[in-house]
């Protein structure tokens, strides 16, 4: 009896997972003509219960969100543009994924948000 009440205890452990967001952009641009710079994320889980077709991740700076798309052949890679004014010297930004999870009785929304990150421009020399 113990060891059934022990298993079920441990039940949940199978749909918990470590998460985690990596910035792959580079911390410094040079100033282009066009305003918006390139910001990549990895984003890798070992939590099964996730739906993979539900991964919604996003760039936010203050209230703004830029929709990210997946990179092609590479697995578990994102992909925008944000814009950063001429009249700016930096943006500080943050990746949100919002997805879904499978649970019992009934799946849910979750998301998982990284820190802070700076991305500066610098004048071209």
């Amino acid at each position: 009896m113990m060891k059934r009440f022990f298993a079920l205890l441990l039940l949940p452990l199978l749909f918990v997972g470590c998460s985690s967001i990596t910035n792959l952009t580079p911390s410094k641009y040079p100033r282009n003509t066009t305003g918006m710079y390139h910001v990549e994320a990895a984003w890798k889980t070992e939590q099964r219960s996730i739906r993979a077709d539900s991964m919604k991740p996003i760039v936010m700076i203050g209230q703004n969100t830029y929709e990210m798309t997946k990179v092609p052949v590479v697995r578990d890679r994102w992909e925008t543009v944000i814009p950063i004014p001429a009249d700016k010297n930096a943006a500080h930004y943050r990746f949100r994924f919002d997805y879904k999870v499978n649970a019992f009785p009934v799946g849910h929304e979750d998301s998982s948000m990284s820190p802070e990150y700076k991305l500066e421009v610098t004048e071209p020399k």
